[in-house]
């Protein structure tokens, strides 16, 4: 949102130049994230593209190399407003009880702008311009870094050894009471960085809480899949052999 593409037009960038720069840089940085540090350093390394040649302010560093070529493939293919519209629906989603309540009240308060977009409906025009479309309000005085005090540590503490007892957040069990006799398969990496496997086990065992007596719960370790969050993209026997047998 900081390519000046984007920011001088709001978005609205269609008849204009996209925000390439921005774009690109947003895909390497995700690609980072989609896999595993093992596994750059297997593949890649410290390697350089061409040790033959001087050390140089670009792709330098083969790792440098293939993630250029990935965000600049990218970004020729997609939309830069509808990564931002999915990286901002992963960022809120939340399964807890409390969200899942403050979700369904947005969708109520909203059905009746859903029912203007009929096949013989006009698309209704915004109500409020491109200014009003961010409607972060900073606070007056800039978040400081604090040190870290007894009552935090302590804090901190117990929910590091709540998480190790497997004793799931009860908002979270809260929410999963919808899910109490449905049949699930829970699969986690142990690789994946974006949805941890200690946040697989905390789904388990918050359905196992709430009384589902069908649940499955499957925990790729690294021996297995390096790829990190991309392993249901890339271990068909991993990921999809625990599907098959799950499906019967």
């Amino acid at each position: 949102m900081n390519d000046p593409a984007w920011s001088s037009t709001r978005g609205n960038y269609y008849s204009a130049i996209p925000p390439h720069a921005g774009m690109k840089l947003a895909r390497e940085i995700a690609t980072v994230t989609y896999r595993s540090g093992p596994e750059w350093e297997l593949r890649f390394g410290r390697r350089r593209a061409d040790p033959s040649k001087p050390p140089a302010l670009c792709p330098d560093f083969l790792i440098e190399t293939y993630l250029d070529h990935a965000g600049e493939k990218w970004c020729l293919e997609y939309d830069a407003n509808s990564l931002l519209y999915v990286s901002k629906a992963m960022d809120l989603f939340d399964l807890g009880k409390e969200h899942m309540d403050m979700l369904e009240g947005v969708r109520a308060s909203n059905v009746h702008k859903l029912d203007q977009f009929g096949a013989d409906k006009p698309t209704p025009k915004p109500e409020s311009g491109a200014a009003d479309l961010c409607n972060l309000t900073l606070p007056d005085t800039p978040y400081e870094e604090q040190e870290s005090t007894a009552e935090i540590m302590n804090e901190n503490a117990d929910i590091k050894a709540a998480a190790q007892d497997n004793e799931p957040p009860a908002d979270l069990v809260k929410g999963m009471q919808g899910l109490r006799d449905i049949p699930a398969l829970v699969l986690g990496v142990a690789s994946d960085i974006l949805f941890p496997a200690w946040q697989q086990r905390e789904i388990a065992a918050a359905l196992r809480k709430v009384g589902n007596r069908k649940v499955t719960h499957v925990e790729l370790g690294e021996d297995r899949s390096l790829f990190g969050h991309d392993t249901f993209l890339l271990d068909l026997e991993g990921v999809g052999g625990e599907l098959k047998r799950f499906l019967g």
